[in-house]
């Protein structure tokens, strides 16, 4: 059989980048390479498209040098060998793309209309469910149109703190009581995520939530809490759930070190139960409630939904991460699906998609044209 040339995007303009080349890699090391041949796409902070071998080796990153890499550039044009070109003059032959980036520009659906535009089929949530699971506003109204359950929550533009910020506390302390917890709508990571217990506490977090996004989350804090998180993976109705796990940190807070820091090393403060310790009952309207949220934002590929329990008895849906960190690996481990296979699954599903699509119709032969005189134009209306 021959091989597939698999087109790994990694990096990206993103305060995530850094988790997201980590999770490139890992990609690029874990995939079969029996059916695959793993091609790095890696995207400096400042958005330069770079491929080479050297960019499969973490020692690149950790060094800096990328003097060993080509420069990538597009290619709309039907007429190239390829929309891909090294150096503007050498096609990249892809068949399809596995896009491992996290936040903006990457898991909002903008990489995802490039991809689109090129005509590849690539692996993960499509245009909408990326930009529909990024934006929390957005994906809090419609897992709200959906009756999932939900903390109590407000939000704003940044523009009318800016402009009004005494009024929105006040606004915010009659709706919600302290403590809170402030987050940018368009993040992962737990970047810009603290918690406030009074009002000084609230208009700090507010003006650090402000410097990642245009706009800002405010929820009622939960003070008995637990964090379960569930994957999900696969495409419309054919779908299956990992285990649960349960990660645990010093303060109630994940922090952006507690993920990605701290659970790789020997450092304190974060831990990971896996398979979570929790009722039975509550695992299953867990898994239940996970399913829901992939199938409310047409997600596809695989996904991670992090909840909220509180009390141990009730559960919140706190949000869907589209392209999760190390594509949730470990939750499908202990079921039996090693990183390879969940790879290959993930690239199954994407061709899968890509197939369905192309049964739609995108032209429609109308001779509309022939039928318009040109004195015409000069009142044509839409």
């Amino acid at each position: 059989m021959e091989k597939k040339n698999c087109l790994v995007i990694f990096g990206g303009k993103s305060v995530e980048h850094e988790v997201s080349v980590i999770t490139g890699l890992q990609v690029i090391e874990n995939i079969d390479k029996d059916k695959y041949v793993a091609i790095p796409l890696y995207i400096t902070k400042d958005g330069q498209w770079l491929t080479g071998d050297c960019l499969k080796n973490i020692e690149t990153f950790r060094k800096k040098d990328f003097k060993k890499a080509k420069n990538i550039y597009l290619s709309f044009n039907k007429k190239d060998k390829s929309q891909l070109l090294i150096d503007k003059n050498k096609p990249l032959q892809i068949d399809i793309v596995f896009p491992a980036l996290h936040g903006t520009y990457g898991e909002d659906g903008t990489i995802q209309g490039v991809l689109e535009l090129l005509d590849l089929p690539y692996a993960m949530a499509n245009i909408g469910a990326s930009t529909n699971g990024m934006d929390k506003v957005m994906m809090k109204k419609i897992f709200s149109y959906h009756n999932l359950p939900l903390v109590p929550y407000k939000w704003y533009y940044r523009e009318n703190l800016e402009n009004n910020i005494d009024d929105k506390i006040e606004e915010i302390e009659k709706s919600l009581d302290y403590p809170l917890v402030v987050k940018p709508s368009n993040l992962g990571s737990s970047i810009g995520i603290t918690k406030a217990k009074d009002r000084e506490q609230l208009r700090k977090s507010l003006e650090i939530a402000m410097q990642y996004d245009s706009k800002i989350i405010i929820e009622r804090a939960i003070e008995k809490i637990r964090e379960i998180n569930c994957s999900v993976i696969g495409y419309h109705d054919d779908l299956e759930v990992s285990v649960c796990e349960e990660p645990v940190a010093i303060d109630n807070i994940l922090s952006f070190e507690d993920k990605y820091i701290r659970s790789n090393s020997k450092g304190k403060g974060f831990s990971r139960k896996i398979p979570a310790q929790i009722p039975e009952q509550i695992r299953q309207k867990i898994e239940d409630y996970a399913v829901q949220s992939f199938k409310a934002i047409d997600c596809s590929g695989v996904a991670r939904i992090d909840f909220i329990l509180e009390d141990n008895e009730k559960i919140y849906v706190n949000e869907i991460n589209t392209i999760p960190g190390s594509i949730s690996f470990y939750l499908w481990q202990p079921k039996g699906v090693s990183f390879k296979d969940l790879i290959t699954k993930i690239l199954n599903i994407a061709e899968k998609s890509y197939n369905e699509k192309k049964k739609n119709m995108y032209n429609f032969d109308a001779d509309l044209f022939n039928k318009i005189s040109r004195n015409s134009l000069k009142n044509l209306q839409k």
